[in-house]
């Protein structure tokens, strides 16, 4: 058989709100998204006959409980605001601002996916790589981060 490099996806939704800090139009102020999520990472399959995993790059439920326990888990139903938003603008102590994360960038689809891709390549197995993270705000506007585009 051929020793092929194979690529894998898997989907994911989550909600998450944000606001663009002074951001010139409506997304300055805080909203929400149903976010999709589809990671796509590239390895030959295992070939060892009778072993459990022959066939695969990586099993869907690992590659799920990975992404699931680095991205979904954290920002599924977070508030997202930029670190550099003045302090006065944030509320503290709300259990309905539990939820916040503060980053160090401004929270656009463009600079989670980055994100999103760092966090993942430092959490795949050997011989794994990252492809490609695609992160979809709306049912037309998405982000994709690629490895190629990105030197590695």
């Amino acid at each position: 058989m051929i020793d092929n490099v194979i690529r894998v996806t898997k989907e994911f939704t989550f909600e998450m709100a944000h606001a663009l800090l002074e951001y010139d139009g409506q997304c300055r102020f805080i909203h929400g998204h149903s976010y999709g999520l589809a990671i796509t990472v590239k390895g030959k399959p295992l070939k060892e006959s009778l072993h459990p995993k022959d066939g695969m790059v990586i099993d869907f439920g690992q590659l799920k409980k990975i992404i699931k326990e680095i991205i979904v888990d954290v920002f599924d139903h977070a508030l997202v605001l930029n670190s550099q938003t003045p302090k006065e603008n944030i509320p503290d102590g709300s259990e309905l601002f539990h939820k916040m994360i503060l980053v160090d960038y401004q929270p656009t689809s463009e600079n989670l996916v980055g994100d999103f891709a760092c966090r993942i390549k430092n959490s795949l197995p050997e011989g794994l790589q990252l492809h490609s993270v695609a992160l979809r705000e709306t049912g037309t506007s998405y982000a994709s981060w690629c490895a190629e585009d990105n030197g590695e």
